[in-house]
């Protein structure tokens, strides 16, 4: 079937859609040209999404930019969990974990029950593996205490009773299984979403848009000069305030400030394996690789998610990738919990990797603390950096009580106090995602009924958003097919993705926007095909 590409409307005043869709790129630039903000965030990962969201939300007039997508570098590479952080009770980090636990449980409660999902994990104890059963079934209990047993009392199981719930479990030498529960999610869409967010409170934000220098006033960091890495356009931003979070390039960016700034941070490589699954995976596997590591196993998106590596990392963050041999290290380790058959090569359909942006300092990169540190340089540029999906939300509040208490006290003036600020707003589309579903399959016209794979993908990507998908193809039963036959996304999400998503690449689609991509459905035609409908935006 040939499938129309449609035109985005023009985004006029008065349509219910207009509040949601992004203004074009030229409009978007001319808004950033003109005037000051109280606040530019430079880069739009985990940490600068989050502060614009804060920051929108208190009054601030917030800009944000990133040189590349939204989440395009390390923030869509992350292992999409949500999670205490089991392994941090090994540190004695108690305060830590129940933080964390804090965040995970608002998160999938009152802020994105429509993103975040409860998942089971296995732990096994394996004959001569690091830990005993004894000492795992404490630590789950306590970690399940931690959260106040939200998510059922953590214990140990039978190795029966685990290979029945998983069969591709390796049962040889294994001792127990110690069962707790985490969420996971799907990063970039958690992103999308935080973005959209933070422009329905008012920011202006835009992609492809690089830094290409400081502005000063009087030696203070005043603005940024950027040029649009779509059509070469060069523009400029005036601000009071430049907040840093670049992420890996956060030390570039303080030597546009100072060029005798000394590193700030040090890099550690993090790869991920996306394999097809072969059998049904009812929990995920969290297997001890020595004293300090753990290997993931996860059933995400209808994939097998393996990883993660923990290596220094210290080339350009551009051209971090996972290597053939960090694909053979993540087999090599996956296979000390399952079965062969489900971890042949010929299963892989990709594998990315991102940077952990860690505290400077001695010691391996995997005993260094994952801590976020907010700095001001001598310019007054504040830079943040490090932070984790589970506690973004927390990040932007430290961000925000950091500009609340700046010496000069400006933007204090003119902010709403955090603590007169709702604390749990949700991101946009929160619904139970089981019901969107429901309806999604029921609300049809006779002889339309949707796929419940795609009703399933849209509810749990986009909440009750996906109603406005479903739409789309309503007025156009050729959005209504799947994009590729082994996936479940249709046609209708690369328009909504273009007109609501600021997805302006086929990257941004196929990527981070869907998971056709890291489901290995990304061919030459589809990826033609998405370009021809990105081109096709009106203006």
């Amino acid at each position: 079937m040939t499938i129309p590409i449609p035109q985005s409307p023009p985004a006029t005043g008065d349509s219910p859609a207009a509040a949601l869709r992004p203004g074009g790129r030229a409009e978007t630039r001319d808004r950033l040209s003109r005037g000051t903000y109280d606040l530019l965030v430079i880069g739009g990962g985990i940490l600068g999404t989050s502060v614009a969201w804060h920051a929108s939300q208190s009054g601030l007039r917030v800009a944000m930019v990133d040189a590349g997508d939204f989440a395009g570098a390390t923030s869509s590479a992350s292992s999409k969990l949500v999670h205490g952080g089991l392994r941090y009770l090994q540190t004695g980090a108690v305060k830590l974990v129940a933080e964390n636990h804090h965040e995970r449980r608002v998160l999938a409660k009152d802020v994105a029950p429509h993103l975040v999902n409860p998942l089971t994990f296995h732990l096994p104890v394996y004959k001569g593996g690091p830990h005993g059963a004894a000492k795992l079934g404490a630590g789950v209990f306590a970690y399940s205490a931690l959260s106040a047993f939200g998510d059922g009392v953590g214990r140990v199981i039978s190795p029966a009773r685990a290979a029945a719930a998983n069969p591709a479990l390796r049962t040889e030498n294994l001792k127990a299984v110690a069962v707790y529960g985490d969420h996971q999610m799907n990063d970039s869409r958690v992103a999308v979403m935080t973005v959209r967010a933070a422009a329905g409170s008012g920011a202006a934000v835009l992609n492809h848009a690089e830094v290409t220098g400081l502005r000063f006033t009087r030696g203070r960091v005043t603005g940024a000069e950027l040029r649009d890495r779509l059509d070469g356009t060069e523009f400029g931003v005036d601000a009071r305030l430049v907040l840093n979070a670049t992420g890996p390039w956060i030390d570039r960016l303080r030597r546009m400030e100072d060029k005798n700034s000394d590193p700030s941070i040090r890099l550690s490589k993090g790869a991920h394996l996306v394999l097809r699954r072969k059998a049904p995976w009812r929990a995920a596997m969290a297997t001890p690789i020595d004293k300090y590591r753990i290997t993931f196993a996860l059933p995400w998106e209808d994939q097998l998610l393996l990883g993660t590596t923990d290596e220094p990392y210290e080339g350009d963050p551009a051209d971090v990738r996972a290597t053939e041999a960090d694909i053979a290290q993540i087999l090599d380790e996956a296979a000390h919990s399952v079965r062969d058959e489900h971890l042949s090569p010929d299963l892989l359909t990709y594998a990315f990797a991102g940077l952990r942006v860690l505290p400077g300092g001695p010691g391996g990169v995997e005993q260094a603390k994952r801590e976020t540190v907010v700095t001001e340089g001598r310019g007054g540029m504040l830079s943040v950096a490090g932070g984790k999906w589970t506690t973004y939300r927390h990040i932007g509040r430290v961000v925000m009580r950091k500009l609340a208490s700046l010496p000069d006290g400006a933007l204090a003036e003119d902010m709403e106090p955090l603590s007169q600020l709702p604390r749990r707003v949700p991101l946009p589309g929160i619904a139970n995602p089981n019901a969107v579903a429901h309806r999604l399959l029921v609300s049809r016209e006779p002889g339309s009924r949707m796929d419940p794979l795609t009703a399933r993908q849209l509810a749990t990507h986009y909440g009750s958003l996906a109603l406005d998908i479903a739409r789309l193809a309503d007025e156009d039963p050729a959005l209504g097919e799947r994009i590729h036959p082994d996936g479940p996304e249709i046609w209708a999400q690369v328009v909504y993705a273009r007109d609501h998503e600021w997805a302006e690449t086929a990257d941004d689609v196929l990527r981070r926007r869907t998971t056709l991509t890291v489901r290995g459905l990304d061919t030459p035609e589809i990826r033609a095909r998405v370009e021809e409908i990105l081109a096709a935006r009106a203006g």
